[in-house]
């Protein structure tokens, strides 16, 4: 059974609070879960308490295996109970197909007004 540490959905419409759940990974996001880990509350200023965990619980459930989500593991990270790894993507900046195809274009039509307006000057000064 492959196991997530993650966040489920509280609170009501416009007011989100959060629980830290090990949950099944085929269980739903506000669903079934196995046991409840902590809370994070994303309302509350960020020198405050924001986030209570249970420590000694967390890192039991990532000794059993379980993988924390890209959120979760901010959170843990910022408690000091798990080091996360910087990601990197260089291409994330970089755009598109498509995008790259209209800039080729646009390229293409400076150099043809830029050939096109040399030739009519050269022919005026003949």
């Amino acid at each position: 059974m492959a196991l997530k540490i993650r966040l489920a959905r509280g609170g009501s419409k416009k007011r989100p609070f959060y629980s830290l759940v090990v949950a099944d990974v085929r269980a739903p996001r506000d669903g079934r879960y196995i046991e409840k880990v902590g809370t994070f509350n994303p309302l509350l200023p960020k020198d405050t308490e924001r986030t209570v965990i249970k420590q000694e619980r967390i890192e039991h459930w990532l000794k059993m295996g379980a993988k924390p989500t890209d959120r979760v593991s901010r959170i843990l990270d910022e408690q000091g109970v798990l080091k996360r790894e910087a990601r990197n993507n260089p291409k994330k900046a970089l755009p598109g197909k498509k995008a790259l195809e209209r800039i080729e274009e646009k390229k293409a039509k400076a150099e043809e007004i830029a050939t096109a307006q040399e030739s009519t000057e050269a022919s005026e000064d003949a």
